[in-house]
């Protein structure tokens, strides 16, 4: 199978990319820019989702897409115009060049908790999944590198302001693996949720993260509002318990290996 890899430099793309290859699959990078962490193996193919640059190119001849891409901000303007905008120029792409099925990866608990941004990823969910190109949804609990990008984005001078965030960390392997199954799958799946072997508390992630690596001080910034009493209410954990792989603190010993 020829596989798109939309995001493809990302880091769940990038496990999917390396999933895909590993199982034998021909795979393209489809992204804005290179990095040098594309396998030799795969091809790169430069495209702009919200503008359509490059898609109809880019997806001649593939047989299946997989979503991970993201929005360049954070801003409501970004976020519509990738997650919709984008969205709808990828899989108008998609049916004309004949691919016979997407898989979008997308996150636990956007239906539950009221934020601007998770609000834009249903509206991508929507857009693919009423597609004339059948399209899979894995929903993901936050990947464990999630606590390292929260420590560089949060920084404040001396210290990181870290939300107060219930969280269930996932390994992106597994992630990837999900992936690329539901896109392999006879009988697709609809919308799938994966998540970590256990809750943990973003905080606490952090601090020890910080504990290898350095950086500043973890400051514990509490949640407010709606958005802040469904996090509370287990809002971003899986409703059904725990999925399993590494842990965080499997992720952490890696780091120093």
């Amino acid at each position: 199978m020829h596989i798109a890899v939309v995001g493809g430099t990302g880091v769940a793309g990038r496990a999917v990319v390396n999933e895909s290859l590993n199982r034998g699959h021909e795979v393209t990078v489809q992204a804005r820019r290179p990095n040098d962490r594309i396998p030799a193996a795969a091809r790169f193919a430069s495209v702009d989702v919200v503008t359509g640059a490059g898609l109809t190119q880019a997806l001649s001849g593939v047989d299946g897409l997989i979503e991970c891409g993201n929005a360049a901000g954070q801003r409501q303007g970004q976020l519509d115009a990738y997650f919709r905008t984008g969205s709808a120029n990828l899989t108008a792409a998609a049916r004309d060049a004949g691919v016979a099925r997407m898989v979008l990866l997308s996150i636990v608990g956007i239906d539950k908790v009221p934020m601007k941004y998770y609000r834009a990823k249903l509206g991508q969910e929507e857009v693919l999944r009423n597609a004339d190109v059948p399209c899979s949804v894995v929903r993901a609990t936050q990947f464990h590198q999630f606590a390292l990008q929260m420590l560089a984005r949060m920084k404040l001078g001396p210290v990181s302001v870290i939300p107060a965030l219930r969280t269930q960390p996932v390994a992106t392997t597994i992630v990837a693996r999900t992936l690329v199954d539901a896109l392999e799958a006879q009988d697709p799946p609809g919308i799938s949720m994966i998540g970590g072997p256990q809750e943990e508390y973003l905080p606490d992630l952090c601090r020890r993260l910080r504990a290898i690596i350095g950086g500043p001080r973890v400051i514990r910034l509490p949640l407010l509002g709606a958005a802040g009493r469904a996090i509370r209410e287990g809002g971003l954990l899986l409703p059904d318990g725990p999925t399993g792989g590494p842990g965080f603190d499997d992720w952490l010993a890696s780091l120093q290996d």
